[in-house]
């Protein structure tokens, strides 16, 4: 009997250990990710393999002109690698690498909870302006079943280095739109267009250079409306090739141009209320309300920030000193 007890306070103890024990830390740059030419037809291998061809190539798999309507889930004519680049594998371009282990995660623009599933359909509402695919529907497996490809070997809940975006360290202003669009017409014009609508692909639908803005881009609620997110997705992605290693734009310039493009018309989504509904928790830039500050949506949009910033940590000491 003593011995039982020894034993099971020895485990006890060594579960507690692995519970405490810190995730481990994987820096994707020494990370190789895997090839998809070296999958083969099972099952699996075809679900992935499909999955790619919706990251890929988005808008001749799912877009708005396909032949089937019931399949037509995106919006405009983006891919996901619009975004997500180089596969999902490119560093600091929000890479797909080790985000299956990520979920289920605090999420708070729902203030909850949410799954990888749920993750998929709010890049398809926002980003791709669609709708939301069935967590049943093949499309969903697929996109499920490539993600948990592209992530084998990395443990679950692992901290990621180069996951993401890289921060700019931003200006103590608020941003240039008329530098922003000097920067535009300089170095991004050549490849998205003078107007700022993209460069059509060779054939079929999608495009060689997404719009930056227009009827075919991402919608108002999309994470790339935020500045601060949009800035640090230049800063070390563009123009396209660019690497966070190398960057080619300045902190302010990729500050000022990223106001610029978001600065530009783009689809309505709705409900966009709803968003966040901890207020407390918003981003900083969110560019749209209902905030729990008084500042205005344009220095919401535009900044500067560090005013807002500290008048939302005043007002979350605030709350806690009366939840207390």
């Amino acid at each position: 009997m003593f011995a039982a007890s020894v034993l099971a306070t020895v485990l006890m103890l060594s579960a507690g250990n692995l519970i405490a024990a810190d995730p481990p830390r994987i820096d994707l740059s020494t990370w190789t990710p895997p090839e998809i030419g070296s999958l083969g037809d099972d099952p699996f291998g075809a679900l992935v393999k499909y999955g790619h061809a919706l990251f890929t190539d988005t808008a001749n798999q799912i877009g708005p002109t396909v032949a089937d309507p019931a399949r037509r889930y995106a919006g405009n004519n983006l891919s996901c690698q619009s975004c997500h680049l180089q596969g999902g594998t490119q560093l600091y371009a929000m890479p797909l690498v080790g985000v299956w282990g990520q979920f289920p995660q605090y999420r708070r623009r729902e203030g909850a909870v949410g799954t990888l599933e749920e993750r998929i359909n709010g890049c398809m509402e926002r980003s791709m302006n669609g709708r939301a695919l069935p967590l049943a529907s093949r499309e969903m497996k697929a996109y499920l079943s490539f993600m948990r490809w592209l992530s084998a070997g990395i443990a679950d809940g692992a901290k990621l280095q180069g996951a993401g975006t890289l921060s700019v360290k931003e200006p103590d202003r608020a941003a240039d739109l008329d530098h922003g669009k000097e920067v535009f017409g300089r170095v991004c014009a050549a490849c998205h267009g003078a107007d700022g609508l993209g460069k059509r692909a060779a054939s079929g639908a999608g495009y060689e250079f997404p719009p930056l803005w227009g009827p075919d881009s991402y919608n108002n609620g999309a994470g790339m409306t935020r500045l601060l997110d949009a800035a640090a997705f230049v800063k070390n992605n563009m123009p396209f090739g660019t690497t966070y290693a190398a960057p080619v734009l300045s902190d302010e310039e990729a500050y000022d141009v990223a106001a610029f493009i978001d600065s530009g018309e783009r689809p309505q989504k709705a409900d966009l209320a709803k968003d966040f509904p901890i207020l407390l928790q918003k981003p900083v830039d969110s560019p749209y309300g209902p905030y729990a500050d008084d500042f205005s949506p344009e220095q919401h949009k535009y900044g500067p920030f560090a005013p807002i910033r500290a008048k939302v940590k005043e007002l979350k000491e605030q709350s806690t000193r009366v939840g207390h």
